[in-house]
């Protein structure tokens, strides 16, 4: 498998560095290196690419406005490997959903750490094409097939969680805290509850609170407004009281 990628980077002995990196890594192929993110922006219209090694701090167009730009693009953007010197973009560049993040300086190792990053994200990119046709097809319509799992962001990298032990997610402003049985940490990631809503199966999960989705089956009892799973106490939200009645429904 060959990932085609640009560097992007004003200060030339850093391009340089970058680009020798990119050369010696066998599934990498260097398309193009820019001094701008305006060059290089200009270069994405030329070239299919799979990843930028994307410094942030340049004039005119900085690398956070470049990568807000192409997420415009949908699922079919390039992804982004930030390379910088300055560790507090870390929030932004998580925000516009890039692979990682490398801080300059850095060796050939923490390179070559966050390319396989890339390289285990572009082979998960390609299983799930290879078996989408099988979920549209015809004859399963309008039935959606469901997976086992769901992948989630969590500093960088993609995190594959099994459904039979997610307990509930509850939202915090900006993140999501996913609950898990058999473990007392919960896994952090960026994003939203209605997202993460969207891809989860509506017969095992439901919404039942602006700030909790819980697993159907983890359920250890149920008051009038609230229920419970392991110690915790969970209110049923007013606007989710009619759905969650309908569920109740089924067993009283």
């Amino acid at each position: 498998m060959t990932i085609n990628c640009i560097a992007v980077d004003d200060e030339p002995l850093a391009l340089g560095l970058i680009c020798a990196f990119i050369e010696q890594t066998p599934f990498l192929n260097l398309v193009s290196r820019y001094g701008s993110a305006v060059e290089a922006l200009g270069g994405l219209q030329q070239h299919k690419v799979d990843l930028l090694f994307l410094d942030i701090q340049m004039p005119n167009l900085n690398g956070i406005e470049l990568a807000r730009v192409l997420d415009s693009r949908g699922p079919n953007k390039p992804r982004i490997i930030f390379t910088t010197a300055y560790n507090q973009f870390a929030l932004e560049g998580y925000k516009v959903d890039a692979l990682d993040y490398l801080l300059k300086p850095f060796n050939y190792e923490e390179f070559l750490h966050a390319a396989n990053k890339a390289l285990a994200y572009v082979e998960l990119v390609q299983k799930s094409n290879a078996v989408q046709p099988v979920a549209e097809a015809p004859a399963l319509a309008p039935e959606r097939v469901e997976d086992d799992y769901l992948f989630v962001k969590v500093e960088y990298q993609l995190v594959r969680i099994a459904l039979s032990d997610i307990l509930y997610m509850e939202s915090l402003k900006d993140y999501v805290k996913i609950f898990l049985k058999d473990t007392e940490k919960a896994i952090l990631t960026l994003g939203s509850l209605k997202a993460l809503e969207e891809k989860l199966p509506a017969k095992r999960f439901m919404r039942v609170h602006r700030s909790y989705i819980v697993s159907l089956d983890k359920i250890n009892s149920i008051t009038r407004n609230a229920l419970q799973i392991g110690k915790i106490n969970i209110t049923v939200g007013d606007q989710y009281k009619e759905e969650f009645s309908k569920f109740l429904s089924k067993w009283v």
